[in-house]
């Protein structure tokens, strides 16, 4: 089983019952080029909620997704969802080396990101990081998810891991 159906532990407050779009959800939608809308997500029935966190990620699986919600969404109050350009070679999809967006915000936290850390990440931690470091972000769950990936220690300090 793939890595790209399943909540992390810092989402645990809002993704109990699916009523916030978790990150394997919002991975998917980057990858095809969907802006969901929290409103649409809130329109899908739980089960459907749970059927795009399963969803696999292949090519083939990927552009049925993109087809799905195009149509389900299609009648909604809040409209069809919007188009973005699909994620290609975005900075979570790069292995090599973390992005300057994510060193800022863990200089803003006081953490240090270890420096091999990031290539032994998977995509979906990556892509996690590098959401919950943008501008404007309130970091909250930052330090909470690089806890959870073993690249900070947990508690206040967020000292870097050894």
């Amino acid at each position: 089983m793939g890595r790209h159906d399943h909540c992390f532990g810092f989402e645990a407050d809002f993704v109990g019952d699916l009523r916030c779009i978790p990150m394997a959800v919002r991975r998917k939608l980057d990858l095809v080029g969907v802006k969901l809308k929290l409103s649409h997500w809130s329109a899908l029935a739980e089960e459907e909620r749970q059927r795009l966190l399963v969803w696999p990620d292949d090519a083939d699986a990927l552009a049925q997704l993109e087809r799905w919600l195009r149509e389900r969404t299609a009648g909604m109050a809040a409209g069809a969802a919007g188009r973005l350009e699909p994620a290609r070679e975005a900075p979570w999809q790069q292995g090599d080396a973390p992005p300057q967006v994510l060193l800022a915000s863990c200089h803003q936290l006081g953490l240090t990101l270890p420096p091999e850390a990031w290539g032994e990440l998977d995509e979906l931690q990556r892509f996690a990081l590098v959401k919950l470091s943008h501008p404007g972000h309130e970091h909250r769950n930052l330090p909470r998810a690089l806890a959870e990936f073993g690249l900070v220690a947990p508690g206040p300090a967020g000292a870097p891991v050894a």
